[in-house]
C-alpha cells in the first residue's frame, strides 16, 4: 500500500502552474522529427530533446519548480538532495539562481562528468558529498544529514511539486507536435517524468498510449506494479545510472499504476547499442538513460507501424570515459564480442596454431592475457574475440573443439564474466 504522508495529489492545474514558474529558467526543448527512425519503424518518430536543456536533462524542471515554491522558513538552513547526477545539476543550478545553499549527495560511482557539471552549475552555493555505490546509498545519508542540519530535502522524484515540474514536458509535447500522439515512450527511474508528463497527456490526450521504459538491471516500477505495492529491489545494476534506483516513489507509483499502459524492460546491452546508433547515425550524444525510450521501440515495432510516436530523450550527460565500456556491452549484447578461457599446450607454436587454424578470416583478437606455468603441461589464457557477424560464433567454437583446445566460454558464466571482464 502507498505510504504517502499527506492527502495532496497531483492535478493538471499544478503542471500548468509549474510551466509558468519555470518559464524564465528553461527554454522549451525541440521536438524533432527523426527521419532515420521513422523509416526504420515505418511510422512517424519524434524525439523530445531534453538532452538540450541547459543542464542537459529534464531534471531542472522539477527541481526548480519545487525549490522556487519553498517558504523562507524552509530555505533558512539551506536545502539538501540525493541524486545519481542529473537531479543534482538541476538543484545546483536552482541554488545558484535563487542564492540558496545546497548540500548534494551523490554515489561514488557517479560519472566524473556529472560531478563536474554539478560544481559548474552550483558554484559556491553548493557542497558535494560522494558516498556509497548507488543512488539509494546516497539517499540514505542525505536523509540523515537533512535531519541533523535541519535542511529541506528536495526529493528527485517523489514530491508533487517535482512531479509537476517534470510534467511540463507534456505541456510542450502537446503544444509542439503537429500530429495526434499515438504513443509516448519515456524512461522510468523513480517515476517522476512519466508520472508528470503522463498525467498531462492522459488528461488532454487520453488516446495516447503511455509506455514506460526501465533498464533490465533496475525494473523497480514494473516489479512494483506487478506486486501491487512499492517494492524495494534487492540488487540493481547501476550502469544506466539515471534510472537505477532500488525503490520507486510512493507518489509516482500511485500515479503510474493508474495511467501507464505498459512498461518495457530493456537490457543494458540494448541500451548501449541504441546509444551508439544515436551518435553514429544522428550525431546525438546521450547518456544511457537518455537512450532508454528509443531502445524500447523494437519491442513495439509492429504496434507502432503507421503511428505517431514520441520518445523523450531524457538526458545527455555522458562521460566520454565510459564509451569503451558502452561499446563492449553493445558488442556482447549483439553477439559480436566473446571471451574464452583457453588452455594452451605449453609448447612452441601453440598460439600460432590457434591464430591460423581457429580464427576465421573476419575474426579478431581483442584481448589476450596469458601466464606461463612452468610446472604444468598447459597454461590458461583469457582470450577476447571480436566477430564481424554473430553467425560466425558457432563455427568458431566448433574449430576450437576440433583443434582440441580445452576451453570455457566466459560469456555464458555470469559470475566468471563479472570477475574477469
Amino acid at each position: 500500500m502507498s505510504q504517502q504522508v499527506d492527502n495532496k495529489t497531483l492535478h493538471v492545474e499544478d503542471i500548468i502552474i509549474a510551466s509558468h514558474n519555470i518559464k524564465d529558467v528553461i527554454s522549451p526543448t525541440p521536438l524533432q522529427y527523426n527521419h532515420l527512425l521513422s523509416e526504420r519503424y515505418d511510422c512517424h518518430v519524434y524525439l523530445k530533446r531534453e538532452d538540450m536543456q541547459s543542464v542537459r536533462s529534464f531534471k531542472i524542471r522539477g527541481a526548480y519548480n519545487c525549490i522556487k515554491k519553498l517558504s523562507s522558513e524552509e530555505m533558512e538552513n539551506g536545502i539538501i538532495c540525493a541524486s545519481a547526477g542529473n537531479h543534482a545539476q538541476g538543484v545546483a543550478y536552482s541554488c545558484h539562481l535563487l542564492n540558496i545553499h545546497g548540500k548534494i549527495f551523490m554515489p561514488n560511482t557517479t560519472p566524473k562528468q556529472k560531478v563536474n557539471q554539478v560544481k559548474f552549475w552550483g558554484k559556491e552555493d553548493v557542497e558535494i558529498v560522494l558516498v556509497g555505490d548507488t543512488f539509494d546509498d546516497a539517499y540514505e545519508k542525505a536523509m540523515e544529514c537533512s535531519l541533523e542540519e535541519n535542511r529541506t530535502f528536495i526529493h528527485p522524484f517523489d514530491d508533487f511539486d517535482v512531479i509537476a515540474g517534470q510534467g511540463t514536458v507534456g505541456v510542450e509535447l502537446l503544444n509542439d507536435c503537429p500530429e495526434k500522439i499515438d504513443y509516448l515512450f519515456a524512461a522510468i527511474g523513480g517515476g517522476g517524468l512519466m508520472a508528470g508528463a503522463g498525467t498531462y497527456l492522459r488528461h488532454y490526450s487520453p488516446e495516447t498510449q503511455l509506455i514506460g521504459v526501465e533498464p533490465e538491471g533496475a525494473p523497480g516500477m514494473k516489479e512494483s506494479i506487478v506486486k501491487g505495492e512499492v517494492t524495494c529491489l534487492g540488487k540493481i545494476d547501476p550502469f544506466v545510472d539515471g534510472a537505477a534506483v532500488k525503490k520507486v516513489g510512493y507518489k509516482t507509483f500511485d500515479i503510474c499504476k493508474e495511467i501507464v499502459d505498459d512498461i518495457v524492460v530493456v537490457a543494458e546491452g540494448k541500451v548501449c547499442t541504441t546509444l551508439l546508433s544515436l551518435y553514429n547515425e544522428n550525431a546525438i550524444v546521450v547518456e544511457p538513460t537518455g537512450a532508454l525510450s528509443i531502445a524500447a521501440l523494437d519491442t513495439y515495432a509492429e504496434e507502432i507501424k503507421g503511428k505517431t510516436v514520441v520518445c523523450v530523450v531524457s538526458g545527455g550527460n555522458n562521460d566520454i570515459g565510459r564509451m569503451q565500456e558502452i561499446k563492449e556491452r553493445s558488442m556482447i549484447y549483439e553477439g559480436l564480442q566473446h571471451y574464452f578461457i583457453v588452455q594452451f599446450p605449453q609448447r612452441p607454436g601453440a598460439l600460432r596454431e590457434f591464430l591460423m587454424d581457429v580464427l576465421g578470416p573476419n575474426d579478431d583478437i581483442s584481448h589476450f592475457e596469458y601466464t606461463k606455468k612452468n610446472n604444468r603441461e598447459t597454461g590458461p589464457a583469457l582470450v577476447g574475440i571480436e566477430l564481424k557477424d554473430k553467425a560466425d560464433y558457432g563455427p568458431l567454437v566448433e574449430r576450437i573443439k576440433a583443434k582440441g583446445f580445452l576451453h570455457r566460454e566466459v560469456n555464458k558464466d555470469s559470475t566468471l564474466f563479472q570477475m574477469l571482464v
